[in-house]
């Protein structure tokens, strides 16, 4: 058995369906070819697999697996190494690598790929000999999982994937492996929690790493508390439910960010805090008390000083304060004025927005195609994320629910254009009997609309919401900022997409008047039931922004 062998087979005794890459000149994927039990995903670019693999870990709690060759395909990883570290992501980038034999000597696509790799990931570490492929899998699996998740890399010399040698046989690894906190300090919180008048929970995606999904909603019903997310904690609950309030930080709705500064205490589980969650770390709720629940002790502090810091894993340590919390008030559910006062605002405020988003106005109103696209598709649909200034309507509560658990996948603070054009193919392949949606600006989607026939070709019928201002709208919202100074953001040449998309088999349908909105969405479902992925160019308003987005850089300056 060669390196590669041994590897696809550690790959198949891990359970891993599907993998996603571009095959080079070493025998990784000659060594696929007798493993059928694994589906690889041909991408049309490297960098398009990260992506993939990134949604596909997020939809099944398996790490995602991607391949590059070597030299200028592993160069095409980083982006998605990048964002998958960003993420906490568990993503397994395995690598071929120049031969060792004429190392320095001007070998094919020499390049110091581990030094690229070391930074970015959680481990990098290059196969030396054969026989030492079982341990560096099992450790690849182990540590991409364990703790705070993210990207492992694995290369493997050319010279050295060919040699046949006695391997031993692999044993899978084991993940997650949880700890839960110090009980001094679930103490400590669940007492700063029972006194608080306004208490908020805002749930990160360690939250959503750890499934605490059951323990997130009973810890706020117990005690009568508002939930917000992050983009990445988003779904940890339906966002129909009624203790649900939105984003934090770039992503507030009005009364989201009114019920955020008004809070007495601050609970993060599973979040970061990074620029763009906590306004650069300027949208401290004043004089709040602050609980920080996360796996890695180098988070605690890392920004905000928590008054009482909890190292563990979210669900294991709510889990201990719903007991701490019942032994201390009973079975019975305190109900807080505040929260009552609350949801009463809240159905006020939905209403607004419904309102506000049924207009007629030409260019369309980005707004009024987030709302008809979330009441069209509804449940069983996965909402995959860009970040541009448009597709940001989409993290807006309540513009956009999110209606169903781990149902939402955006990126991480790199915010890499594409990731959600490719992401979504990832998606569905994970999970192959819900709709799947991008919301993305035309600037990501000219990026990676070259995955289209990927997404065909493998029977992954997802719908492409582009949302087309014709250039880069957040930059020239800065370049506006400053005085109207626009320069290199406008698309003046830019390819039909509709037509794009027919040409790739898929269904496109362009649209620019809102009457027409509706049947554009339900023509993309029936395009999906039909196994065909679909992409709708809506022409909208550019210059429309979500009050959000106005906001927080007002605030910023």
């Amino acid at each position: 058995m060669n390196a590669w062998q041994a590897i696809v087979e550690a790959i198949e005794k891990e359970k891993i369906g599907h993998i996603f890459g571009l095959p080079g000149g070493d025998l990784f994927f000659d060594a696929l070819y007798d493993h059928p039990k694994i589906k690889p995903v041909l991408v049309r670019e490297e960098s398009s697999g990260v992506f993939m693999a990134m949604a596909y870990a997020r939809m099944t709690g398996k790490p995602g697996l991607c391949y590059a060759s070597s030299g200028p395909g592993v160069a095409n990883l980083i982006p998605g190494i990048m964002e998958a570290e960003s993420a906490c992501i568990p993503v397994i980038a395995v690598a071929g690598a120049s031969s060792t034999k004429n190392a320095g000597m001007g070998a094919f696509q020499e390049a110091d790929q581990i030094s690229m790799m070391k930074p970015i990931t959680k481990w990098a570490e290059r196969v030396t000999m054969p026989e030492r492929v079982p341990w560096i899998m099992r450790r690849a699996f182990s540590i991409a999982c364990n703790g705070k998740p993210g990207p492992v890399f694995v290369e493997v010399p050319k010279d050295i994937g060919r040699i046949d040698a006695k391997i031993p046989e692999y044993v899978p690894s084991i993940y997650p492996l949880r700890t839960s906190g110090d009980p001094h300090a679930i103490a400590n919180a669940v007492d700063l929690l029972l006194k608080a008048k306004r208490p908020i929970i805002v749930a990160g995606g360690g939250a959503l790493s750890s499934k605490a999904y059951d323990e997130v909603s009973q810890l706020a019903e117990m005690l009568d508390i508002p939930i917000m997310t992050t983009p990445c904690g988003r779904s940890i609950i339906p966002e129909d439910y009624l203790l649900a309030f939105g984003l934090v930080g770039l992503y507030f709705s009005k009364l989201g960010e009114e019920i955020y500064n008004s809070a007495d205490l601050l609970m993060t589980i599973g979040s970061r805090n990074e620029e763009f969650q906590s306004g650069v770390h300027s949208f401290f709720p004043k004089g709040a008390k602050y609980i920080q629940i996360d796996i890695d002790p180098f988070e605690i502090g890392r920004n905000w000083i928590p008054d009482v810091p909890i190292v563990g894993d979210a669900s294991m340590i709510l889990a201990e304060m719903i007991i701490s919390i019942k032994d201390r008030i009973g079975s019975q559910k305190r109900k807080n004025s505040w929260t009552s006062e609350l949801l009463k605002e809240k159905e006020k405020y939905e209403q607004e927005v419904k309102k506000e988003c049924m207009v007629d106005d030409v260019p369309i109103k980005t707004k009024r195609v987030i709302w008809e696209l979330n009441h069209i598709f509804g449940k069983d649909t996965i909402l995959v994320n860009e970040n541009g200034s448009q597709d940001l309507w989409s993290y807006y509560h309540p513009y956009y629910k999110v209606l169903d658990i781990n149902s939402c996948i955006a990126p991480g603070e790199q915010t890499c254009m594409g990731f959600g054009v490719s992401g979504a193919i990832g998606a569905k392949l994970a999970q192959p009997s819900k709709k799947v949606v991008c919301t993305t600006g035309d600037g990501a989607f000219q990026m990676f609309m070259k995955e289209l026939p990927t997404a065909l070709q493998y029977d992954a019928p997802v719908t492409y919401i582009v949302l087309n201002n014709f250039g880069l709208g957040w930059i020239k919202f800065g370049q506006k900022r400053r005085g109207n100074r626009f320069i290199a953001t406008d698309f003046s040449t830019q390819p039909n997409f509709a037509t794009i998309a027919k040409a790739n088999g898929c269904y496109g349908e362009r649209i620019e008047k809102p009457e027409n909105i509706r049947s554009a969405l339900q023509n993309a479902l029936k395009a999906n039931d039909e196994g065909k992925p679909a992409v709708l160019d809506f022409v909208v308003d550019g210059w429309d922004f979500a009050p959000g987005f106005l906001s927080y850089y007002n605030k910023l300056g």
